[in-house]
């Protein structure tokens, strides 16, 4: 027995309107209704959507999403070009981890710096700001 999209906002921890979108957008093209129209989702459309949620929290766009759910309805032939999108995507997230583990590496030096000069001592490396990200 399926559950309606309150229930299923709730679950998930999503707006209502967000699975909404999702839906419009043709990202839960299994997702059924009830004789008065109300969508009613199964584990499987939560465990969907949760797996969107992460995906879109890594800044895969609506669109690479949409490619996805079209191959997969094209059934287990198009396995190998949505592995492809999805090693493409980890590339990216790789490139951006590595911006981010500089960056992070940047405030880390900088309160260091901070507390050396708050506990009175000098800062061997004053001036020195290059190279930093």
């Amino acid at each position: 027995m399926g559950i309606l999209i309150k229930e299923a906002a709730a679950k998930l921890g999503l707006p209502a309107h967000t699975i909404r979108y999702y839906e419009k957008e043709g990202l839960l093209p299994s997702l059924q209704r009830d004789e008065q129209g109300n969508r009613i989702f199964e584990q499987a459309d939560l465990d969907w959507i949760s797996l969107m949620t992460c995906f879109r929290a890594t800044g895969m766009p609506v669109a690479g999403l949409k490619q996805i759910v079209d191959l997969a309805a094209e059934g287990d032939s198009t396995i190998p070009e949505r592995q492809a999108i999805l090693e493409a995507h980890k590339l990216e997230l790789m490139r951006r981890q590595e911006e981010l583990d500089r960056a992070f590496a940047a405030v880390n030096m900088k309160l260091s710096r901070y507390d050396t000069i708050l506990k009175g001592q000098p800062d061997p490396n004053a001036g020195n700001h290059m190279g930093l990200c």
